[in-house]
């Protein structure tokens, strides 16, 4: 990882770190993508999830547009295992009521056991379906 990289990695999470407080301190709500996204699709109150959605949408075009570096998409992945695992991610995070930035920032930040066990799962699963996939399935990417 080059100096260059490793600043843009640390503001983007010092960025990502101040609007969870941000939002925590105003709203009293935590910013889980999964939870905003089921209360933008399911509630009545859907302004601020709108607002905090829009901004990080925003944000990602702001960094492009000052001459960040963009990923490149995984056209080497088949489309049908692309969909399983936006499925599957979509069912794991309703089981652990909650994603990886509702309890791997918001919920770890707040010393919650809850959201260990869930990281943890997490961390876990996604080793597990690493090496299923690359070794076992022999997808690489």
């Amino acid at each position: 990882m080059t100096s260059e990289n490793l600043i843009l990695a640390l503001t983007g999470g010092l960025l990502i770190g101040i609007a969870a407080c941000l939002l925590l301190l105003l709203t009293g709500r935590i910013a889980g993508i999964s939870g905003l996204i089921n209360r933008l699709m399911f509630s009545t109150d859907r302004l601020w999830p709108a607002l905090f959605l829009i901004g990080l949408v925003l944000g990602a075009a702001m960094f492009y547009w000052l001459g960040g570096e963009r990923s490149s998409a995984r056209n080497d992945f088949p489309v049908w295992l692309l969909a399983l695992a936006g499925v599957l991610v979509g069912f794991g995070t309703s089981l652990a009521k909650g994603c990886t930035s509702g309890h791997g920032v918001c919920g770890l930040g707040r010393m919650s056991i809850r959201s260990l066990a869930a990281v943890l799962t997490f961390l876990l699963t996604g080793i597990i379906t690493t090496f299923v996939v690359r070794h076992l399935m022999g997808v690489m990417g």
